[in-house]
């Protein structure tokens, strides 16, 4: 028997009453929660004699990991994706395709190319990459990832979740049809069914696994690059394993147009004729859809997920050109946070909360709109709900995992604070996570990993991105040999 105890810190259990413990302890059991509470009536339940790994938590919050139920591995596009080639200066940059209320063709198009360059990722760099992506996930306090569709191969994130420790719900990068510019209706681009053979053997693979971390579910990439066929496939393998399903839509302000051009009806609508809507119908970015189509997922009890911090550096005006995701929220729906995905890292579940907090608040001229505690249970136990895992993770509550982060809440951002998660919110971020507990195992102490060596982790992503960026991606070889030397820690 392995007991873990924490205690002695702010505890957040994220549970239903947003309870605060000024003097809490987490107890757990072979990785699972046996209490929560006060430190003096947890510490009174250790069995007598009974070894005991005892984390000090004085000085820090103690919260549930975050759950980050909509994010993509892109790390394999650093150098041609906005990425590590941009010149110093930023006063040349220019609005790219998310920007000006989308250019949807443009957008259509690499969304649809993802799906082959994928797969010229050799077995080594694809799980090379995963680590390294899915790492900055762990280190930033993401004990459980919910990808929807990664520009890496799905094997590779579930070797890669299994070897940090941390829980993942992997998918596919699903797409079968593309909007291209010039063109009045949509284009298939690839058979439908070797698409859903694909995320249906994903399903398969991960439905026994061992060590509880790894599960599936599938997801459209976009309403822009599915067929009916597609969509209607995808709904019987939602219903047949029983598992969530995730997709990007209502995201965008041009998205509207496009679809009626291409498809002749919204995303929402196709997914609602299609037999997709449901209470496991996550719609990430959902802050365009029209009176009617809100009716639709307000009735079917949709999830809906948003990356606020995420927003503004690409020109995305998701949350304050309409405000249709908050008036989801006050309309009753679960509403989660996450971070979404690019080249280079993006703000964490940390910021994720700040721009929440920040920002809900503003729009309805009402400090209690969001509280901070509100924010916290949007990135874990409600983003829990969305990936269908609430029985196990995103609440620190008797039964569930032993999921937990620490954050330092002792230096002068919280001075004479008795509310230390508002001082997180307001001058914290991913940063400051200091410690990362996955099912009772520490995996980060003081900031640094405990199982793994991090310069190894940088060094294998870096020689991975490199030669793939060259072999494939047509990066000039010289360009990438001058930027990895910047980043050997041997100078060489």
């Amino acid at each position: 028997m392995s007991l873990l105890l924490i205690r002695g810190g702010y505890l957040y259990p994220a549970d239903a009453a947003a309870s605060v413990i000024p003097d809490g302890a987490v107890l757990a059991r072979d990785g699972r929660i046996v209490a929560a509470g006060p430190t003096a009536e947890v510490a009174a339940l250790l069995p007598p004699g009974q070894r005991v790994h005892t984390v000090d938590a004085s000085g820090a919050m103690i919260l549930p990991g975050f759950v980050n139920p909509h994010w993509h591995d892109l790390f394999a596009l650093r150098f041609p994706f906005k990425g590590a080639l941009r010149p110093a200066a930023d006063r040349g940059d220019v609005a790219a395709f998310m920007a000006l209320g989308g250019d949807m063709p443009q957008i259509s198009m690499m969304f649809d190319s993802f799906t082959d360059q994928i797969d010229r990722l050799t077995p080594g760099e694809a799980v090379a990459i995963a680590r390294y992506s899915m790492w900055t996930q762990l280190r930033s306090g993401v004990t459980t990832l919910g990808d929807v569709g990664s520009y890496n191969r799905p094997e590779a994130l579930v070797a890669a979740a299994r070897e940090l420790g941390m829980r993942a719900v992997v998918s596919t990068w699903a797409a079968d049809a593309v909007c291209a510019p010039g063109q009045s209706r949509f284009r298939r681009t690839r058979d439908t069914d070797a698409v859903l053979q694909r995320i249906e053997a994903l399903l398969s693979a991960t439905a026994t696994d061992p060590d509880g971390l790894v599960r599936a579910r599938p997801s459209a990439v976009y309403c822009t690059n599915m067929t009916d066929e597609l969509g209607a496939g995808l709904r019987d393998l939602m219903d047949g394993y029983g598992v969530p399903f995730a997709t990007h839509v209502a995201a965008l302000r041009n998205e509207a147009e496009a679809m009626r051009t291409y498809y002749g009806a919204t995303g929402i609508r196709r997914f609602a004729d299609l037999g997709l809507l449901s209470p496991r119908f996550m719609a990430v970015h959902c802050g365009f859809a029209d009176a009617d189509e809100r009716k639709l997922l307000i009735d079917a009890g949709a999830h809906i997920n948003h990356s606020p911090a995420k927003y503004g550096p690409v020109g995305e005006s998701t949350l304050t050109e309409t405000r249709v995701i908050p008036e989801l929220r006050r309309a009753g729906l679960d509403v989660s946070l996450s971070t979404d995905g690019a080249a280079l890292p993006v703000g964490g579940m940390a910021e994720a909360m700040r721009v929440t907090w920040q920002s809900y608040t503003e729009m309805y001229a009402d400090p209690t709109e969001v509280l901070p505690t509100d924010a916290l249970a949007m990135a874990t136990s409600v983003a829990a709900r969305g990936l269908d895992w609430a029985d196990q993770v995103g609440s620190l509550e008797p039964g569930k995992r032993a999921d937990v982060v620490l954050v330092r809440a002792d230096d002068w951002r919280y001075l004479l604070n008795p509310r230390p998660l508002e001082g997180f919110l307001t001058l914290g971020g991913s940063a400051d996570v200091d410690t990362v507990v996955v099912g009772g195992e520490v995996l980060v102490a003081g900031g640094r990993a405990t199982r793994l060596d991090e310069a190894a982790l940088q060094a294998d992503y870096l020689r991975a991105v490199g030669a793939f960026s060259v072999r494939c991606l047509g990066v000039d070889p010289d360009a990438v040999a001058a930027r990895l030397r910047n980043h050997d820690p041997r100078g060489g």
